[in-house]
């Protein structure tokens, strides 16, 4: 299985980055200068979309119960979600850095996580100084679930728009 490194993570949120940043810029442009193929949303499109959000955050707390799953946390569960999908494994400091926090911090949130019984930590074979860290079958289990849930969500959404 092939890894994530540090360096791809990197490489990734940089670009991510980059990409809110162009679009930040586009929606501070003035009107006319916006782009006329994507009219500004409507109040009341955007209230629907707000509460699509709040919706997806109640979804999100149901299906992970007792569990902090926002934030650092959240964005952990879904870079391993991620790896598992394309086969990678992650180390317990590429999930730190993918997620935007010290080590420290993020080894404290992938022990909570194990708490949950939602990740596994396992020693890497080929270099026994990292751990590597996997979703479990009930952590993977969860977030299917919880996108499933959010599809659901937002069929019913386009549809009750239509």
């Amino acid at each position: 299985m092939q890894q994530f490194s540090n360096l791809e993570i990197s490489e990734i949120k940089s670009r991510i980055d980059q990409i809110q940043q162009l679009l930040g810029s586009r929606e501070s442009e003035a009107p006319a200068e916006r782009n006329v193929d994507r009219p500004a949303a409507s109040p009341p499109e955007l209230v629907d979309r707000v509460a699509f959000n709040i919706q997806m955050r109640r979804i999100r707390k149901s299906h992970f119960a007792g569990a902090q799953m926002s934030g650092a946390n959240w964005d952990m569960m879904l870079d391993l979600m991620l790896a598992r999908t394309h086969g990678r494994l992650l180390s317990a400091s590429d999930l730190a850095t993918g997620a935007e926090v010290p080590l420290s911090s993020g080894l404290r949130m992938i022990a909570a996580l194990e708490q949950q019984g939602y990740v596994r930590r396992t020693l890497d074979e080929k270099d026994r100084r990292r751990s590597i860290v996997r979703l479990t079958d009930e952590g993977a289990a969860r977030m299917m679930a919880y996108f499933d849930a959010v599809n659901n969500a937002w069929v019913d959404q386009q549809r009750r728009a239509a």
